[in-house]
């Protein structure tokens, strides 16, 4: 296994310095003695590892194609990874331009990055990474180090953390069109906010997935089409400390269609996880907050006040509380009694009417709509979902933040109105 991991470190710093010229309208920036710096565009072939002590920092406005569809290349970082893009040069990480495609979206092209027990930090600020997912064989740098599931025929998710001593920062980025979950996280503290998770899984796969050993912030970010659940939250893995998330402001739409199971829509929690949700709008999901039913969430949790908006009949009973099913609705919680009661008003989403919400096993193929970058999910002018939000929480992060190669993190304050953007002005 060493001699494996040897071979990839090799690579990376083969391709690391085999890249293009330097940008040369960019001031040279000093980094850490020993680092691994990606300055330009660069194509991946091979499974790439950063090394136990090493940090690898990728600048602004680069480009990582994966481009191996045997190797299905997989990023395994051992030491730290540093990725600072900006809203004008954001850092891509995709694929060869024919796989990018809306039939071939969730065709598991490449891994994911793939952090080991030794990673203590990592950032991504202004990153996008699709059309992920693979599904792990004997020759996959993870299975090599035995990371995340520690065997063959996985599909791995596009960001795994796993330190419990470890932090990161996933900020202002997106995830889109990847074949399973987008985030899966058993450790460490973090702060997840301002991002947008858009189309994964292909059978199965939840945007944001959490287990024991995390305490995070989780708050204003976009989550459309997942697969399984917007989030799902659980205290599995008995690792030290108990799994304690808030998740606050975030907008979850049009997800759970195409799980044909009782899981699937907006969010899950289970085995004593001690979750916070507030202020949360749930819209147009399969089903709206659900509990495992034989294996609960911690008494601590607060879930409500949240907002759950359906447009469809079955979308209202599927929303109602429900303690057999594990259907959970708060006593503050903003619900449609009716089809299209309480519409959030979206500035330019218009909530679909003729969808099914039990796509899944109807397999009737009335799922939620291919995702439109011009869709404005702030609040329109009259909005119910604009008042009624918590701020009187504690935030793990909110004053002392995480403090991350020198810049200190902090999460966003509540905000009074439901979900992640507010109205738009």
């Amino acid at each position: 296994m060493k001699k494996l991991s040897f071979i990839f470190a090799a690579l990376l710093l083969l391709v690391t310095f085999t890249s293009c010229d330097p940008k040369e309208d960019e001031t040279e920036k000093v980094y850490p003695a020993g680092s691994i710096v990606w300055k330009n565009d660069t194509t991946i072939k091979a499974h790439v590892i950063i090394p136990i002590g090493k940090s690898l920092y990728i600048e602004p406005g680069v480009t990582v194609i994966m481009d191996d569809t045997i190797v299905r290349p997989e990023i395994v970082v051992l030491g730290n990874l540093y990725c600072y893009g900006t809203a004008e040069k954001p850092i891509t990480f995709t694929v060869a331009p024919q796989y990018r495609t809306e039939a071939k979206r969730f065709n598991r092209y490449w891994g994911g990055i793939i952090c080991g027990y030794d990673s203590k930090e990592v950032v991504l600020d202004y990153v996008t990474l699709e059309y992920g997912g693979a599904q792990t064989t004997e020759q996959s740098a993870s299975f090599q180090n035995q990371l995340f599931k520690t065997k063959t025929g996985e599909g791995v998710p596009v960001l795994h953390f796993c330190n419990t001593a470890g932090q990161f920062v996933v900020q202002n980025s997106t995830f889109r069109n990847n074949a399973e979950d987008h985030i899966y996280i058993t450790g460490g503290k973090s702060i997840v906010m301002n991002n947008k998770f858009i189309a994964n899984g292909f059978d199965g796969g939840e945007a944001i997935n959490y287990k024991s050993g995390c305490l995070a912030d989780i708050a204003n970010n976009l989550i459309y089409d997942a697969n399984s659940n917007g989030f799902k939250l659980s205290n599995s893995g008995a690792l030290e400390p108990q799994a304690h998330i808030i998740v606050y402001n975030n907008t979850v739409v049009n997800s759970g269609w195409r799980r044909p199971k009782v899981k699937g829509g907006s969010i899950w929690v289970e085995t004593n996880v001690h979750a916070e949700l507030y202020n949360n709008l749930i819209a147009d999901c399969r089903w709206g907050v659900k509990r495992d039913a034989s294996n609960v969430e911690d008494a601590r949790s607060i879930i409500t006040p949240n907002y759950l908006f359906a447009s469809t009949a079955t979308g209202v009973t599927q929303y109602g509380a429900d303690a057999a099913k594990g259907q959970l609705v708060g006593a503050n919680d903003k619900v449609s009694t009716t089809a299209g009661d309480k519409n959030p008003l979206f500035a330019t989403f218009s909530i679909q009417t003729d969808i099914d919400i039990n796509a899944g096993t109807t397999k009737s193929g009335k799922v939620a709509k291919t995702y439109n970058s011009t869709w404005d999910f702030r609040l329109g002018a009259g909005s119910p979902a604009l008042t009624g939000g918590k701020t009187d929480f504690t935030r793990h992060f909110g004053t002392t933040g995480l403090t991350i190669d020198g810049k200190t993190y902090k999460s966003p304050a509540p905000a009074a109105y439901f979900g992640a953007y507010g109205a738009k002005i």
